[in-house]
């Protein structure tokens, strides 16, 4: 069998391509949030001009967006095929035991990334192909352009999130992807070997820490422009 193959096909690959791409994904959600978090430099301009470097990247930005998709549908696909090997392997009077011994992040770990697969979706055709019918106040955001000729992301974010209704599913959004990630860095830093010995301690609090981090820095934004903080 083809080395690659066979690597792809075992547990512990299986594991590292779950815990190698999750770190890709990781990066990227650290990333989109300091990205997103310009909104709160005072103008339009700081988040506009961001905006306007990465269409700027053209074709490279839309390699970028296929090797995150990649990423995303290894993720996925691995982490369902590990979580049906274990059902498949764990014998039924294990199940209570295994409930007790195992924290509400872990167990709800495949749901959990699955609503977050939705969650993306979502995001991504409201702000990303910027479809009306998504953004239910019926504007076309791909008309909003700033007085240099940009599109206007500062503009979109605060019409996007003036919605109620749109603000409270992001919320749910990214409190489930900070579920997802309380146990997912820990469980990354294990396969990979980085969570032994001493430094155990630190995964075990700073992961969840971490997650909650990521929770307030995204939930900060449809918060305070709901609450009218974050201003045309």
């Amino acid at each position: 069998m083809n080395p690659l193959l066979r690597f792809c096909s075992s547990s512990i690959g299986r594991k590292w391509i779950v815990a190698l791409t999750g770190l890709v994904l990781f990066g990227f959600v650290v990333g989109h949030l300091v990205g997103n978090l310009q909104v709160f430099l005072g103008s339009s301009e700081p988040i506009n001009r961001y905006g306007a470097f990465l269409q700027g990247l053209g074709e490279l930005l839309w390699a970028v967006r296929g090797f995150l998709l990649a990423m995303l549908v290894l993720h996925i696909v691995f982490t369902i095929k590990l979580r049906a090997e274990n059902r498949a392997a764990r014998p039924v009077n294990y199940a209570v035991t295994e409930r007790r011994a195992t924290s509400p992040a872990a167990r709800w770990m495949l749901l959990s990334g699955l609503m977050v697969l939705c969650f993306i979706i979502y995001h991504l055709l409201h702000f990303t192909v910027q479809v009306p019918e998504v953004n239910m106040i019926g504007q076309n955001f791909e008309t909003l352009h700033d007085a240099q000729g940009r599109h206007d992301v500062y503009r979109m974010m605060i019409m996007g999130f003036s919605n109620p209704v749109a603000s409270a599913f992001y919320l749910v959004g990214v409190a489930l992807l900070a579920l997802h990630l309380n146990h997912g860095i820990m469980s990354m830093g294990q396969t990979l070997g980085l969570n032994t010995g001493k430094v155990r301690p630190l995964w075990e609090k700073g992961g969840p820490a971490i997650a909650w981090l990521i929770f307030l820095g995204y939930a900060s934004i449809p918060v305070a422009i709901y609450a009218g903080l974050v201003k045309q």
